[in-house]
């Protein structure tokens, strides 16, 4: 039995909910991964699985595995009277995360929790639950920005070089990329509650970006806000807009490489932390099926943690209690080739 301190199992889960509705509008990357739920007292690996037709061939003419411009072979030779054709084999791969533990806690003295008129409790929770939400968010954007598919602004060589901010070209050069390897556009995101569940949206390659790039990207030709999308169309929370085949979402977890571009002291309109060179900015750009979670969603997904202020080694006078979280989560990037890091300027 899970021990949540000195709370029982019906508070925990009502904590849980708190923590969880106050987390997920913080988090954007976790609307589009491939989920995988985790039971209780089970491995520590989650296991994606693809499956694929044991004939498919890519543009290195490697057959057999669910490489990068992968096709699934055509029937097109016609059938012979009473020969029987050579058929495919269907096949798989997996991809393997081990998950690891995160977590953290406030201390509350007893003085506060005995004279204090706010609910210092319900407080502290709603904070941890923000806390928890930026700390899986950012542990997502660690592995997804270390992404090999790589395009930079201006089509320059490398970060070194990146002195534009984002444009049209650039994303079409990104878009055009995805589709051209047969990456499927987004038309199911985990929803905002804390509750697994999904909801269906509008098909469209996913961006998300530092709030830095919105006027960047508002700038883009052909730009919609999500007050033009009209009635069928419904905004995600974060949402900027929509540039063709892309909706835009921001969080701030989405953070630039500082002074890492182009000679910013000739390009003065371009943002840089120490005025030496530009800071160079993430644009991640996602198809669906890019990468897997395990979410944080349902009752399992975070376990509070609340001790009340009792005489103990090290504390005999009962000062010290302490309320915190802890969590077990996991990222894996399932296939390159559907989603991208453009990596840009912003205009100062």
């Amino acid at each position: 039995m899970v021990n949540y301190g000195d709370i029982s199992p019906a508070v925990a889960a009502y904590a849980v909910v708190r923590m969880l509705k106050r987390a997920m509008p913080l988090l954007q990357l976790e609307k589009f991964g491939q989920t995988y739920v985790l039971p209780t007292n089970s491995t520590q690996t989650a296991k994606f699985r693809r499956y694929f037709l044991s004939g498919a061939t890519g543009a290195a003419g490697q057959t057999g595995s669910p490489i990068s411009n992968f096709y699934i072979p055509l029937a097109t030779t016609p059938l012979v009277e009473g020969v029987t054709p050579t058929g495919n084999r269907l096949a798989n791969q997996d991809y393997t995360v081990t998950l690891a533990q995160y977590g953290d806690f406030i201390t509350i003295t007893d003085v506060v929790m005995d004279t204090h008129t706010d609910k210092v409790l319900q407080e502290a929770t709603d904070i941890l639950g923000e806390q928890a939400a930026v700390t899986v968010e950012t542990l997502r954007f660690n592995v997804l920005k270390a992404g090999t598919n790589v395009f930079y602004a201006n089509q320059v060589a490398g970060r070194s070089s990146v002195i534009k901010q984002i444009s049209l070209a650039d994303q079409r050069r990104v878009t055009t990329a995805l589709n051209r390897q047969n990456a499927k556009k987004i038309t199911n995101i985990v929803g905002s509650s804390s509750d697994y569940n999904t909801k269906s949206v509008e098909a469209a390659y996913m961006a998300v970006v530092h709030p830095d790039l919105e006027t960047d990207i508002r700038q883009l030709t052909g730009f919609k806000p999500v007050a033009d999308y009209g009635p069928h169309t419904s905004p995600m929370e974060g949402e900027i807009g929509s540039v063709e085949q892309v909706r835009y979402l921001s969080s701030t977890v989405l953070a630039p490489w500082a002074d890492t571009g182009g000679d910013a002291t000739t390009h003065s309109v371009r943002f840089t932390t120490a005025d030496t060179a530009c800071d160079v900015y993430p644009v991640l750009i996602f198809a669906r099926d890019a990468f897997g979670i395990v979410p944080l969603k349902g009752k399992s997904a975070m376990t509070p943690m609340v001790v009340n202020p009792k005489p103990a080694p090290g504390d005999p006078l009962a000062q010290r209690g302490t309320v915190g979280w802890k969590l077990w989560t996991a990222t894996v990037i399932l296939q390159e080739a559907w989603m991208a890091r453009l990596e840009v300027a912003c205009s100062a």
